[in-house]
C-alpha cells in the first residue's frame, strides 16, 4: 500500500511548501536484462554435429576447426583424392595396353560412374546444370553405336583422343568434388568400406566416455590405448557420469584426433612464411614453414598461445550478510543493491533487505517498521518464512481513507499491528525510516532512507546504517535500565526521547525493550525530527538546531575546517523563500557550518554544494522517467527560487557504479577541499526543506518542524580519529568510509536543467524508450 497523494500547500505565514517526499504516482516496470545462459563447450557440441548430423559439407567441418581427425572431413577428402588418382592411373595403363583391356577398363569405369552418378543426382534435387545432366545421362546410357565408335576410337589411340579423354575425365572429377562440397551425400560401397575401415564412430566414442564419466578405474586408463578399452564394448554400463571429468577426457581424445589431422601431407602455401591469413580452413588446407610450433586450427605458435580462459569461479561464493556486515565496519554503512548494474558494485558494502532481515542476522521475535509507505504484502515476503508470522508493529502517519486502506491491506495478517503518528502540524509527514529488530540473542536499530514499497529496493540509491547486536542488559536492584548500557554518543537516550516524542501508548513496549538492552557499542550520534514549535531545551532537541548543538560540541575545530565546504544530498526540494537569506543560506548553513565551540562562523566563506539530479540524469537513469516520481520539486516551487542554480550539482557515482541509479539517499557532510577525508557525515531521511529541518519563528526564540525525520551522524572522534574520517567512493577502499557520490562535484553548465516532475519531457525518450506526461 502506497501513499499516494501529497499536499502541495504554500504556508504564507511561514513560507514553506510541503510536498509529498516520496511518490508513486507511476508505476515502476522494471526491465530485466537478458542472461545469456553459459554454453556447453565448444568442442562437446561439435563431436554431437558430427554425430547427429549426416549432411555436413567438408567446407563446414573445416571452418569449424572441429577435431574429429579421421572423421567426416578425411573421409570425403580421401574419396576425392582416391577418386581421382585411380581415374588418371586408369589412364596411364590404358595407353599402354591393348584394345580389349582398354574396352574392360571402360566399362567398368562407365558402369562405376554412372552408378554412383546417377544415385547422387538422384538424391540431390537440384544438378549442377542441365548440360552436365544430359552429359550424365548420356553417359549413363550409352547405345550400341557410340559404345562401337568408343571402342573403334580407343582400339587405336592417338595422343589428341587421349589428351581430350583424359580432359573429359577430369571435367568429370571436379564436377563429382563440386558436387560433394555442395553437401552431396555419396553412397559408394567402396568410399564406405574404406571410411569405415579408417574412422571410429563418434556416436560410440560418445557413448563410451559417457559409461566411463564417474569410473574410479578410469584414471589409470590409458589416453592412447582408450579406443581398445573394454569400455567401448559395455562392459561397463554401470558407471555413473560425471560431466566435469568426462568433458576432459573427451577433450583430450580430441586433441589426439587433432594432431593426427595436423600431420597429413598438405600442398604448400603459395605465400609460404610471409602468409598472413589466420583463417582455421586455409591453415588445414596449406602446409606453411612454421607449422611443426602452430597448433591445429591457430595462428599462433603453441609457445604463443595463451592458456585456455577458465571460467571464473568463486572460491568462497557470495558473502553471507553476516560477513558483509562485519567487511563494513567500523561505520556500518551501507547501500542497498542496485539491479541492472555490475556485480562488483553489489558486494561491497552493500546489503538488501532480506540480508537484514536475514536468520543469520538473528533469531527474530518481534520487529517495529517507521516509514512513510508500505506495501504490506512485498514486506511480509521479505522475512523469513519463519519469521513471517512473528509480531509485527507498523508506525504510519497516514489519515482518513490511506489509513482505512492500509489497515484493509493487512487484515489478511494477524501479526501485524498500528501505530499512527499525531502530526500536530498540518501537512507534515511521518518521513522517518527505521528497524527495531527484536532478537533471542539481543536486539538490532536500522535506520535508512527507503520506503518499505519494492521499487525503492530495486534501482534507485539508498542508504543505511545497521547497528551492533545489543545485547540484554543483566538485571540490577535498584538501577534503572533507562540510564544503564549508554554509549559515549547517548545512542540509547536519544533514541528513546525520539521514540517518546511520538507519545503513543503503542510504542511502551517497544521503549522498555530498548531500555533492556546494552547500546554501549553505539558510535553515531541521533539527528530526528519532530513536529511542533519547539522552545527553551527543546529546541535543541530536534531539526537542524540539533545538528548545530552536536557540532558545537563535538564538532571540528575552527582552524582546520576553515576552508572546507558543505556538501547536501537529497532527493526533494521544499519551497526555501524568496532568497537565499530567507533559510538556505543563514539558518540552515548555520547550522551545517557550527564548529566545535562556535556556531558564529562568516558565512561568506563557507562554500555550500548541493547534489540533486538534472532532467537528462533521470531519463537516462536504469528506471527513465519513472524514477521522477521519487524526485518531487515542483515547477511552481522551482520559480520561485531560481538562486537554487547556482548551488546544484550533478549525481555521479561512478565508484559505487550508481550513476544511473537515482538517489533516494539523503546525505550531507563537510569533505576536505582534496576529497580526501570528511568532517563529519551525516545519513538521514530529511531532504532540503524547512517541513524536515525545521525553521525558526518569533526572532529565533523556537523552531517549528512539520514532519517525523531521523537521521545518524558520523563523527571522527567516536571512530578512533581527532580530526577527520578518510572517505572514498571506490570500492576498493574498504578501510574507509564509502561515500555515496563521487567527489569532486562536478556543477551545473548553463544548458543543465534541474529534473521537475510535473512538467512534460516530450523532446527525448527516456532509456526504456518512454516520454514523460504528468497528469
Amino acid at each position: 500500500m502506497s501513499a499516494k497523494e501529497g499536499h502541495h500547500v504554500s504556508d504564507t505565514d511561514s513560507d514553506i511548501t510541503v510536498g509529498p517526499e516520496d511518490s508513486d504516482l507511476t508505476t515502476e516496470s522494471p526491465h530485466k536484462s537478458q542472461v545469456k545462459l553459459p554454453s556447453v563447450s565448444k568442442r562437446r557440441s561439435e563431436v554431437h554435429e558430427i554425430s547427429e548430423s549426416e549432411e555436413e559439407s567438408e567446407e563446414y567441418f573445416i571452418l569449424k576447426g572441429t577435431s574429429k581427425g579421421k572423421g567426416k572431413s578425411s573421409f570425403l577428402n580421401s574419396s576425392k583424392s582416391t577418386l581421382e588418382q585411380n581415374e588418371s592411373n586408369s589412364f596411364v595403363k590404358q595407353s599402354k595396353k591393348s584394345s580389349e583391356t582398354l574396352t574392360k577398363s571402360l566399362d567398368k569405369s562407365t558402369k562405376s560412374s554412372s552408378e554412383s552418378l546417377s544415385k547422387s543426382l538422384d538424391k540431390r534435387t537440384k544438378p549442377l546444370s542441365e548440360t552436365s545432366t544430359k552429359s550424365l545421362d548420356k553417359r549413363t546410357k550409352p547405345t550400341s553405336e557410340t559404345l562401337t565408335k568408343s571402342l573403334d576410337k580407343r582400339t587405336k589411340p592417338s595422343p589428341e583422343t587421349l589428351t581430350k579423354s583424359i580432359d573429359k575425365k577430369t571435367k568429370l572429377s571436379k564436377a563429382f568434388s563440386k558436387s560433394i562440397n555442395k553437401r552431396t551425400k555419396p553412397t559408394l560401397e567402396s568410399l564406405t568400406k574404406s571410411s569405415e575401415k579408417k574412422t571410429k564412430s563418434f556416436t560410440e566414442i560418445e557413448n563410451w566416455l559417457d559409461k566411463i564419466d564417474s569410473s574410479p578405474e578410469a584414471k589409470n586408463v590409458d589416453i592412447k590405448n582408450r579406443f581398445d578399452s573394454p569400455v567401448e564394448k559395455g562392459k561397463h554400463s554401470d558407471y555413473k557420469s560425471s560431466p566435469s571429468s568426462g568433458l576432459k577426457r573427451k577433450q583430450t581424445v580430441l586433441l589426439e584426433e587433432e594432431k593426427k589431422t595436423v600431420s597429413r601431407k598438405r600442398p604448400p602455401c603459395q605465400y609460404g612464411s610471409k602468409c598472413y591469413r589466420k583463417n582455421p580452413s586455409h591453415l588445414q588446407e596449406f602446409n606453411h614453414p612454421d607449422d611443426k610450433q602452430q597448433t591445429c586450427g591457430s595462428g599462433r605458435t603453441r609457445e604463443e598461445s595463451p592458456p585456455r580462459k577458465k571460467p571464473k569461479i568463486s572460491i568462497t561464493g557470495p558473502l553471507s550478510p553476516d560477513q558483509v556486515y562485519s567487511e563494513g565496519q567500523p561505520y556500518s554503512f551501507f547501500l542497498t543493491k542496485v539491479h541492472g548494474i555490475e556485480s562488483q558494485y553489489n558486494q561491497v558494502s552493500v546489503m538488501d533487505i532480506k540480508d537484514i532481515l536475514s536468520p543469520i542476522m538473528g533469531t527474530l521475535q518481534a520487529s517495529c517498521q517507521f516509514n512513510y509507505m508500505f506495501e504490506i504484502p512485498w514486506l511480509i515476503k521479505q522475512y523469513p518464512e519463519q519469521f513471517r508470522s512473528k509480531p509485527l508493529l507498523l508506525v504510519h502517519g497516514f489519515t482518513a481513507g490511506n489509513k482505512t486502506a492500509l489497515e484493509i491491506e493487512a487484515t489478511k495478517y494477524s501479526n501485524i499491528k498500528f501505530c499512527q503518528a499525531r502530526l500536530e502540524m498540518i501537512y507534515g509527514t511521518h518521513h522517518t525510516k527505521m528497524m527495531i529488530l527484536l532478537y533471542e540473542e539481543g536486539m538490532r536499530v536500522v535506520i535508512h532512507t527507503s520506503n518499505l514499497v519494492e521499487k525503492d529496493w530495486y534501482q534507485k540509491t539508498q542508504g543505511m546504517w545497521i547497528s551492533p547486536l545489543f545485547p540484554k542488559l543483566k538485571k540490577e536492584e535498584n538501577k534503572s535500565n533507562y540510564s544503564r548500557g549508554d554509549s559515549p554518543t547517548n545512542f540509547k537516550k536519544d533514541l528513546l526521547d525520539y521514540i517518546g516524542s511520538y507519545k503513543a501508548y503503542q510504542l511502551k513496549d517497544w521503549q522498555q525493550h530498548i531500555a533492556d538492552h546494552d547500546m554501549s557499542s553505539a558510535k553515531v550520534i541521533i539527528i530526528g525530527s519532530s513536529p511542533g514549535r519547539h522552545m527553551g531545551e527543546n529546541k535543541h532537541k530536534f531539526g537542524h538546531m540539533r545538528l548545530r548543538k552536536v557540532l558545537n560540541t563535538h564538532g571540528p575545530q575552527k582552524d582546520f575546517v576553515k576552508s572546507w565546504p558543505v556538501i547536501g544530498q537529497y532527493s526533494s526540494i521544499g519551497s526555501l523563500g524568496a532568497t537565499k537569506d530567507v533559510w538556505l543560506a543563514t539558518e540552515f548553513l548555520q547550522s551545517l557550518a557550527t564548529v566545535e565551540g562556535s556556531s558564529c562562523v562568516p558565512l561568506a566563506s563557507i562554500d555550500l554544494k548541493l547534489i540533486f539530479p538534472t532532467k537528462d540524469n533521470v531519463r537516462c537513469s536504469l528506471e527513465g522517467y519513472p524514477a521522477g516520481a521519487s524526485i518531487p520539486y515542483s515547477i511552481n516551487v522551482a520559480k520561485k527560487q531560481t538562486y537554487l542554480h547556482s548551488y546544484f550539482h550533478h549525481w555521479i557515482s561512478k565508484g559505487r557504479g550508481r550513476s544511473r541509479a537515482m538517489p533516494h539517499i539523503k546525505s550531507y557532510c563537510r569533505p576536505s577541499p582534496s576529497s580526501q577525508e570528511v568532517a563529519w557525515f551525516l545519513v538521514t531521511s530529511a531532504n532540503l526543506s524547512k517541513a524536515a529541518w525545521g525553521a525558526l519563528e518569533k526572532k529565533g526564540s523556537q523552531l517549528m518542524i512539520r514532519s517525523y525525520e531521523l537521521g545518524v551522524l558520523f563523527l571522527p572522534k567516536f571512530f578512533g580519529s581527532k580530526k577527520s574520517i578518510p572517505v572514498s567512493s571506490d570500492i576498493n577502499d574498504t578501510d574507509k568510509l564509502l561515500l555515496p557520490y563521487d567527489l569532486p562535484l562536478k556543477p551545473y553548465q548553463k544548458e543543465d536543467r534541474p529534473w521537475i516532475w510535473d512538467i512534460a519531457y516530450k523532446e527525448l525518450p527516456d532509456c526504456n524508450g518512454n516520454m514523460w506526461c504528468p497528469s
